[in-house]
């Protein structure tokens, strides 16, 4: 007996057939019908898909043997990875000074024929065999041995497949434990630094009451500003915040409540200090959602729309249908409008279109993001349709 002989890239080898984390794992069907139709093509008893460890060959599947695994120096697969043209065929093993008082030819189910074909990766690696077993001497057509090439190079489809898809969830889930980690952290700076900010948005206004008369223009301009920057700031924390508690709103579960009065409830904390008309849907429908977090995009939308509005009397159209699948909003009003070639863009993290608002703020690129975060988690989407100086609609739909 011959004992096959380490392959030239080994240890590249056994590196390459490693990286795909198949050996051992649970029998899966999508090979054992492989092994199956390869029985059946060829008429051979037996069929199985091999793969080649340091000492072991570990089969991945078998047909018409029930067995798990081999001892490599006894496997006729550790000679079939070593072929240049990456097929073995014994017609009989008992004529094979190679395979000669091998003990896997002996037996009541000896190996008497074999026909393998080499699974490759990208790289060249033999990284096992799809072979066929018969326990008397046969021959194997060339149409039975190119329909063989034919599985083996499904079969490793079918593995780097699944090593993708291992390495996609395992990135997954190291971005949910990076994701959880940066909501922590926005959180606890979040609400550090609120307390600090409204202290020095107080003490502005103390120093100015108490010496403004000592103060000239470039003095109170100074405080003017630390007050401005100091909301302005503010109002980012507290947007970056909602950012990141989106995630649990999303997960709220759904309540029965009416679409006007949640509305009131909005248009009341959004403390509008000039000309507005806000036109509520004429219905008033009963909603059965996820009530705080269409507050949230509500608010969002009908916030933008009252910023970014140039128009001596702002007007916001709010409008709602339902179907048996979903809600669908309308938020439109006759604000600046989003030029066409950055609608695209609005609702990307950080990304601002509008030079500032009605009151000269620039925004910070988080609100609309928040919107189509909480929408998508809804199982919703939201669309953009704009005119410059004449008004935007968002619509947007959200699941029952």
């Amino acid at each position: 007996m011959l004992n096959p002989a380490k392959a030239v890239n080994e240890e590249a080898r056994l590196h390459a057939l490693h990286s795909y984390n198949i050996l051992h794992t649970e029998k899966e069907a999508e090979y054992n019908e492989i092994t199956d139709l390869a029985a059946e093509i060829t008429g051979k008893p037996v069929a199985i898909i091999s793969l080649v460890d340091q000492e072991e060959v570990w089969l991945k599947a078998t047909s018409g043997m029930d067995i798990c695994s081999s001892e490599r120096k006894y496997s006729f697969c550790s000679h079939t990875i070593l072929e240049e043209n990456e097929l073995l065929i014994v017609e009989d093993s008992n004529k094979d000074s190679r395979f000669s008082g091998n003990p896997y030819t002996e037996g009541e189910t000896p190996i008497i024929f074999y026909a393998g074909v080499s699974l490759k990766d990208e790289s060249g690696h033999a990284l096992g065999t799809l072979c066929v077993i018969d326990h008397k001497p046969n021959t194997i057509t060339k149409k039975q041995i190119n329909s063989l090439q034919v599985l083996a190079r499904q079969i490793m489809k079918l593995l780097t497949l699944r090593k993708k898809n291992e390495q996609l969830q395992k990135l997954q889930s190291e971005l949910t434990q990076k994701n959880e980690l940066l909501r922590g952290f926005a959180g606890i700076v979040s609400h550090d630094m609120k307390m600090p900010l409204a202290n020095m948005i107080l003490t502005t206004d103390v120093l100015r009451a108490k010496y403004g008369n000592h103060l000239d223009k470039k003095g109170i301009s100074y405080l003017d500003n630390l007050k401005h920057s100091s909301f302005k700031l503010s109002d980012y924390v507290g947007n970056l915040l909602a950012y990141y508690e989106s995630d649990g709103l999303s997960k709220s579960k759904p309540e029965e409540f009416e679409l006007n009065n949640l509305l009131e409830e909005i248009v009341e904390l959004l403390g509008i200090d000039h000309k507005v008309t806000i036109n509520f849907p004429e219905e008033n429908i009963d909603l059965h959602c996820n009530r705080a977090a269409l507050e949230q995009i509500l608010l969002n939308l009908i916030g933008n729309s009252l910023k970014y509005n140039d128009k001596d009397e702002v007007v916001v159209t709010i409008g709602c249908k339902e179907t048996k699948e979903a809600y669908y909003f309308e938020v439109s009003d006759n604000g600046i409008g989003i030029p066409e070639d950055k609608q695209h863009l609005i609702f990307d993290l950080f990304t601002t279109v509008a030079e500032s608002d009605r009151k000269g703020n620039k925004g910070n690129g988080i609100g609309l993001s928040t919107v189509k975060k909480l929408i998508d988690s809804l199982g919703g989407e939201i669309k953009v349709a704009s005119i410059e100086n004449e008004g935007t609609v968002f619509s947007f739909t959200v699941k029952k």
